[in-house]
C-alpha cells in the first residue's frame, strides 16, 4: 500500500482554466461559479479581499448576484438570514472579531435550519490587537451548528465552497456550512488554482428549494417564541440534522472526487500505516507536517501525520480508524482553551473521540503558532524526537506550548 496519498487526475474537459490565486480569491471565484443571489459582508484584515474581488465580479458583470455592503458583521449575518429564509443561495465571508461580532446569529442561522455559506480567513482574538492567522475565532464558535471545513489550499478553498451548497441545501441537512482556511498563511498566497466547467458544477451543486421559505403566496412564521415545553425538542433537530450531516457529507465528497478528479476524505493521511506516532494538525501547516515526518523517517523514527479536513461534525470513526494501534497521538493547536483539562481545543476532541471507543492511546495537546507564531517543519520534528524519546503518557498530563518564550509575570 502506497504511503503517499497519489495526485489527483483531473478529468478532460472539466478544468477551464488554471490561474495564480490566493485563498481569499480562491473563496471569491467559489461563490461565483457557484451562482450565489446574495452576499453580505463587512471587511476585515485578513478576510477583505475575498469580498472586494466579489464586489468586482458584480460591479463588472461576471457575478449576477445582490452585493450588500452593510455597517458590520452582525448586520452581515442579518442580512443573509433573511436573504436565506426567503429562498435565496448567500454566502459571506469574514475573520476574528467579525466572526465574533455576529456570535448570536450563527445560532440563529443554524436554528432556522438556513443553508448559508461563509468563508471564514482565521485570525487570532484580540486582546492584544492581532490581525495575523491563527485559529482562536473557529474555536470560539464550534458549538454554533454549522458544519465546518477545514482546508489547507486555496485550490481545497475553491472547491470546499463549492461542495458546502450540496452539503448545507441537502434536505437532511439544512445547516450553514463554514468553510475555514489560515489568514495570510493562506488568504494572502498566491497558489495555481483550477477553476472547473460551470456546467459541471452547475449540475453538481444545483440551485434546488427544498425547504420551508418566505413565500407571500405561502405564508409561514419563521423565528418563534419556543417555550420550555418544546424549545428542547426544536433544538434537537439541529443535532439530528447535524448527525445526518456526516453521510451526506461524505456521499459529496464521493460524488465530488468522481465528478472533478479529486480525491478528498473527511482526513487526510500520510505515512501512518505502520507509524508509531502520529502528528494531527489541519489547516495550512500541513506542508510543514508532512515535511517533518519525512524527516522523523529519515532518522529512524516511525512517524506519521493526519489532517482533519473536517471539524463539525467530528470525524470520529475515520479518525479512530486510521490511528488505532499507534502509541502515541500528537495534536498541534493554534488556539487555546485556558483552563480546560488539554487546552488544545482539537486536542481534547481527539481524546474524548479515543476515549469513546474505549481506546487508551495517549494524546499530547501540543500549542504553537498562537498570532501565527511560525510552525517550522524543525520544530514539528523536534516534537516528533522529544515524544519518542520520552514517556508519551507523561507528556500527556500536561499541555505543552511550545515556540513561546519565558517571561516574567
Amino acid at each position: 500500500m502506497s504511503l503517499v496519498t497519489a495526485e489527483p487526475k483531473i478529468k478532460k474537459g472539466i478544468v477551464r482554466d488554471r490561474i495564480a490565486i490566493t485563498s481569499n480569491h480562491a473563496a471569491a471565484y467559489a461563490a461565483k461559479d457557484a451562482e450565489v443571489d446574495v452576499v453580505a459582508a463587512y471587511p476585515i484584515t485578513p478576510q477583505t479581499p475575498a469580498v472586494e474581488k466579489i464586489a468586482d465580479f458584480v460591479v463588472n458583470g461576471e457575478m449576477l448576484a445582490e452585493y450588500i455592503p452593510v455597517e458590520s458583521e452582525h448586520s452581515a449575518m442579518s442580512a443573509l438570514i433573511g436573504a436565506s429564509a426567503a429562498g435565496a443561495r448567500t454566502f459571506t465571508a469574514t475573520s476574528s472579531q467579525g466572526l465574533f461580532y455576529m456570535f448570536e446569529l450563527l445560532y440563529i442561522a443554524s436554528g432556522l435550519r438556513l443553508p448559508i455559506v461563509m468563508a471564514l480567513a482565521t485570525r487570532a482574538a484580540s486582546a492584544p490587537i492581532c490581525i495575523h492567522g491563527d485559529y482562536q475565532d473557529l474555536a470560539a464558535v464550534r458549538d454554533t451548528g454549522w458544519v465546518v471545513l477545514i482546508a489547507s489550499s486555496a485550490q481545497e478553498v475553491y472547491d470546499s465552497i463549492i461542495m458546502a451548497y450540496r452539503i448545507a441545501e441537502d434536505g437532511r441537512v439544512l445547516l450553514p456550512v463554514m468553510v475555514a482556511y489560515d489568514g495570510f498563511l493562506m488568504s494572502h498566497t498566491t497558489e495555481p488554482v483550477e477553476l472547473y466547467d460551470l456546467d459541471a458544477i452547475r449540475s453538481f451543486a444545483p440551485k434546488r428549494i427544498n425547504r420551508p421559505i418566505l413565500d407571500s403566496r405561502r405564508p409561514i412564521t419563521m423565528g418563534v417564541m419556543a417555550i420550555p415545553e418544546w424549545y428542547y425538542e426544536i433544538k434537537y433537530q439541529v443535532i439530528d440534522a447535524m448527525h445526518n450531516s456526516m453521510d451526506v457529507i461524505k456521499g459529496v465528497h464521493d460524488e465530488f472526487n468522481k465528478t472533478f478528479g479529486r480525491n478528498y476524505r473527511l482526513i487526510e493521511e500520510y505515512r501512518i500505516d505502520d507509524a508509531d506516532y502520529v502528528i494531527i494538525t489541519y489547516g495550512g501547516i500541513w506542508g510543514n507536517t508532512k515535511k517533518a515526518v519525512d524527516m522523523a523517517r529519515k532518522s529512524g523514527i516511525k512517524a506519521g501525520a493526519l489532517r482533519l479536513r473536517l471539524f463539525r461534525p467530528f470525524p470520529t470513526d475515520d479518525l479512530v480508524r486510521a490511528i488505532e494501534g499507534v502509541k502515541a497521538v500528537a495534536v498541534i493547536d493554534r488556539a487555546v482553551s485556558p483552563g480546560a483539562p488539554i487546552e488544545g481545543p482539537v486536542a481534547l476532541e481527539v481524546a474524548t473521540a479515543l476515549k469513546s471507543r474505549g481506546i487508551d492511546t495517549p494524546v499530547i495537546s501540543v500549542i504553537h503558532g498562537l498570532g501565527q507564531r511560525t510552525v517550522f517543519s524543525k520544530d514539528i520534528n523536534e516534537l516528533i524526537r522529544i515524544i519518542n524519546a520520552s514517556d508519551p503518557a507523561n507528556l500527556a498530563r500536561s499541555t505543552v506550548y511550545m515556540g513561546v518564550r519565558e517571561y516574567v509575570s
